[in-house]
């Protein structure tokens, strides 16, 4: 299937720069490529093997080991060196290994032949894709989406640049350098800032709002579909180009001087930008290294230590899970001034030019290649040493922390208030913002989890049988690894007494292991914003408790849903996602005010739970009511609201209603919610893990109060 031209692509001039640079240095250790959808993020990793040099291989050689230098430890080895390895090589095409984000650790790794261990009574190593991979590209799309623990091992060979296995009485080590490249789109969640971390570069990319630009996309991209052939065939000329001075920057690499200068530069940006560790250091002073090589320098500039930071620190900037990522580039340019750079005559031309595949010289140029064409070269590489910073990308959400909030003795006080004189908004069904409180420093919560054992998605909350964990037993029908003794031990059972030789092993003997572990689950919040709980400044305390139970769910890989109620009706701020920081952005911004239509919150939420329900009906659900109870909006509030809760036992879903109910004398409405709905009833001082051990010491001492 034909591949659109690397140098094809249309405004990725950061994205090109990047790839390009862990090709020259695969030990960078990848690239991250975060963007909204459509923005060909998958499109120029895939064209990035159309100008990877050829490889020679050993031929056979299942770990695609150098003839020059076979590994002494390939277990398809020992291989023949020097004149004799000549006659074993064979040229291939760089490969390109696509790791899809439902596969297995064994898929991954590698693992033991099943077929040669039950049919011919011998253990044989069967390669995973990170051996596929070695000396090409290992592409991940979906990138967050991938079981940390695969993240992890992944991360780990492309640094180390080996894979070993240990598992079923075998010993593996074989060789794993690739370039390592992950995409992701941040809506449907981000990865830890721990393996955020682990890649070398980050590039974030967008869509170009720049008309022409954008026209030339779609005009190349119809001309590709119409004849990918002839298309292919007008980049042929740059992707040569390219190809080639990727392998002189490669042949050069070595020979580039890192200065002293150079080296006290380098860390006094990462100190500076203040990163923990020592691995952004390192990896700026291969990618700086790198660049002076792409741009035929001998030794490393300022210019090539600020292409590097820009990619190297802006994702290790991202200390926490709601942490936007970016990089101050006036700080950045500061730092870089702080010790002149020594002056030296740079050898070399002053700005090479990169290849241009569709320039607006070429004389074969399609309609729409002309004049009109936007001014950036078609390689998607800008000049070098003329490196542009992106647009800004964080994401900062703006509070309005000053707002006023209605100053009243106690709940029901705030509430007449706003009942005295309805505003046009509540009497047309709309909520009427009072305020928009401000979030704590977020706590670590008491654990909620979903009660008995669920078969959903590995995750960190609730019991559940998944690919994941401790053996518990076996089963002939489940899929998953597959219980070795134990399907030897059913083949023998059925095996004569006293007779000798193979034992032969049919299908109906093999064994899958069942793993008891932990699952992630859907923590649905349905938020009381009425007027209520702005009295005493209540509404901090409840976004500062949600606020925490979101990091909660960040850490135990949930997925979150935000329901919000006030006013006369409610609403849905955030459908069911991976995205924890999209969820903590639209708390953020909730105002509060109105009335209470509690019946309608609920209402919603399970609607909401049925939809989820059947797009996933593996993933068990958590909702956590956070409300005062009180129930205001509409004729017969409360009672509605009654006969809602009592009906939610028949969901079958675990809730917590967390008891925003405040002051000495207590109505205790939200827990009689509690109750019809057969919820745990939480205060919310007890929601915090530490707010509960006081709790629980309180009530154990003689005079202590209930919690």
């Amino acid at each position: 299937m034909p591949r659109f031209p690397f140098t094809a692509v249309v405004g990725a001039d950061d994205l090109s720069t990047a790839l390009v640079l862990t090709a020259i240095s695969p030990a960078i250790g990848g690239v991250l490529v975060r963007g909204e959808k459509g923005t060909a993020k998958s499109t120029i990793v895939r064209g990035l093997v159309g100008v990877l040099p050829r490889v020679d291989v050993v031929a056979g050689c299942r770990f695609s080991c150098d003839p020059a230098e076979p590994a002494p430890d390939c277990p398809d080895g020992p291989h023949p060196i020097g004149a004799d390895a000549a006659v074993t090589a064979e040229r291939r095409p760089t490969r390109l290994v696509e790791l899809p984000v439902g596969a297995s650790d064994d898929r991954v790794t590698g693992s033991m032949d099943l077929a040669q261990a039950l049919g011919a009574g011998r253990t044989e190593f069967h390669p995973g894709l990170l051996a596929q991979a070695h000396r090409g590209l290992l592409y991940v799309d979906e990138v967050n989406l991938l079981a940390d623990h695969l993240v992890d091992l992944l991360l780990d060979a492309s640094a180390m640049g080996r894979n070993t296995v240990e598992r079923d009485g075998m010993s593996v080590t074989h060789p794993a350098r690739f370039v390592l490249v992950g995409t992701m789109n941040p809506e449907e969640g981000e990865l830890r800032p721990q393996l955020l971390d682990r890649f070398g570069l980050s590039v974030d990319v967008n869509a170009s709002r720049d008309p022409d630009e954008r026209a030339e996309v779609v005009r190349r991209r119809l001309a590709f579909d119409a004849d990918p052939d002839a298309f292919s065939a007008r980049y042929a000329a740059a992707e040569t180009e390219l190809g080639a001075r990727i392998v002189r920057a490669q042949e050069a690499l070595d020979g580039v001087d890192l200065s002293a200068w150079a080296l006290r530069t380098i860390a006094r940006v990462c100190a500076g930008f203040d990163v923990d560790g020592m691995r952004a250091d390192i990896v700026i002073a291969r990618a700086a290294r790198a660049h002076a090589a792409w741009c035929e320098r001998d030794r490393v500039t300022r210019e090539d230590i600020r292409v590097a930071a820009r990619f190297a620190l802006s994702h290790r900037r991202r200390r926490g899970p709601f942490d936007p990522p970016g990089l101050d580039e006036e700080l950045l340019d500061r730092l870089l001034d702080e010790e002149p750079e020594p002056p030296t005559d740079p050898e070399g031309p002053d700005d090479p030019q990169p290849p241009s595949g569709g320039s607006n010289d070429d004389p074969n140029a399609e309609p729409g290649d002309g004049d009109d064409a936007p001014d950036n070269d078609d390689d998607g590489l800008p000049p070098a040493g003329s490196q542009q910073p992106p647009a800004s990308s964080d994401r900062a959400t703006e509070s309005s922390s000053d707002s006023v909030d209605p100053q009243h003795d106690s709940p029901s006080d705030a509430e007449e208030s706003s009942q005295e004189q309805p505003s046009s908004e509540q009497r047309t069904g709309a909520a009427a913002a009072v305020g928009t409180a401000s979030a704590g420093t977020p706590y670590r919560p008491r654990r909620f989890e979903v009660r008995g054992v669920g078969r959903g998605e590995a995750g960190r909350r609730s019991a559940a049988e998944t690919t994941r964990g401790r053996v518990i037993g076996v089963s002939p029908t489940t899929t998953g690894r597959v219980h070795v003794t134990a399907t030897i031990t059913s083949a023998a059972s059925r095996r004569t007494a006293g007779t000798r030789g193979r034992l032969d092993i049919a299908a109906h003997d093999v064994r899958h292991a069942r793993l008891r572990g932990r699952e992630s689950n859907l923590v649905l919040f349905c938020v009381d914003a009425s007027g209520s709980m702005a009295a005493r400044k209540r509404m901090d305390e409840v976004k500062t408790a949600v606020l925490s139970l979101l990091l909660d769910a960040y850490e135990r890989r949930d997925k979150v849903g935000l329901v919000a109620f006030n006013g006369a009706d409610a609403h849905v701020l955030l459908a069911p996602t991976s995205s924890v920081d999209r969820a903590a952005a639209a708390l953020t911004q909730l105002p509060h005010g109105g009335r209470t239509p509690l019946a309608e919150g609920l209402t919603l939420a399970a609607s909401t739970l049925e939809r989820e329900r059947r797009r996933d009906p593996r993933r068990r659900a958590l909702v956590v009511v956070v409300t005062d109870g009180r129930a205001t909006s509409g004729p017969d509030a409360l009672a509605r609201a009654q006969r809602t809760a009592s009906a939610w036992p028949g969901l079958g879903v675990d809730t917590v209603v967390v008891d925003c109910e405040s002051g000495r004398f207590r109505m205790r409405l939200a827990a009689d919610l509690a109750h019809r709905m057969g919820a745990t009833h939480v205060p919310l001082e007890n929601v915090s893990a530490a707010g509960l051990v006081d709790a629980v010491a309180a009530a154990r001492e003689p005079h202590g109060k209930a919690a």
